[in-house]
């Protein structure tokens, strides 16, 4: 049973790496009873230069990987919305049959948005948010809660309610979420089941 932590390496730096340290050891002490802990901050060796690098760390009793790759943005215009009730990705494993197998059924689009028992959870990548024209709202049964989502929560810039499929013609906006895209505006969208189409690229 192998996992794997994404980190944003900006310019040579790790920002926000706390949050990314209390995922590894939490996830570590739940799956594989592993009181010690590992300093990712003298473990990582970021590269030396300007731009931004995703280091991966795979890991399980220790960590097995270590690799720095340099980040290729996404342009997201489409997302299909399929549903599957019984799919579970609650740590990050590096097999990811489940969401790989609903990612092959996007046809066009450029992602999924995965519908568990009519609640909104995630794309197969990112934590979502949806702006109801006064606040971002980010659904409270995510697939994972990633460092990203959580960072934000904690400051108060998104809240965290129930979000059904149903809801979602009511979102003016949506938004993802991880530890690469940061906190990333996708546009402005129509809700056309089973497409979710980006009008306006922000």
């Amino acid at each position: 049973m192998k996992l794997f932590e994404t980190i944003k390496i900006v310019n040579g730096k790790t920002p926000f790496l706390a949050f990314h340290q209390a995922r590894f050891d939490k996830t570590r002490q739940l799956l594989f009873h592993n009181q010690k802990s590992i300093d990712l901050q003298k473990t990582i060796q970021p590269p030396d230069q300007i731009g931004i690098y995703r280091c991966r760390i795979v890991y399980s009793t220790e960590i097995e990987q270590i690799e720095y790759l340099p980040y290729q943005e996404r342009l997201f215009k489409y997302f299909k919305v399929v549903k599957d009730d019984y799919i579970q990705y609650e740590f990050k494993y590096v097999q990811r049959e489940q969401i790989n197998r609903l990612v092959q059924l996007k046809q066009s689009a450029d992602d999924v948005v995965v519908i568990k028992q009519g609640w909104v959870t995630d794309t197969s990548i990112a934590n979502i948010a949806f702006f109801d024209d006064n606040q971002w709202i980010t659904s409270n049964t995510p697939l994972l809660a990633g460092t990203t989502r959580q960072r934000l929560l904690e400051r108060g810039a998104i809240v965290e309610k129930e979000i059904k499929v149903t809801d979602l013609p009511r979102f003016s906006k949506m938004a993802l979420m991880n530890a690469l895209l940061g906190f990333y505006v996708v546009g402005t969208f129509e809700w056309s089941p089973p497409f979710l189409k980006i009008h306006e690229i922000l």
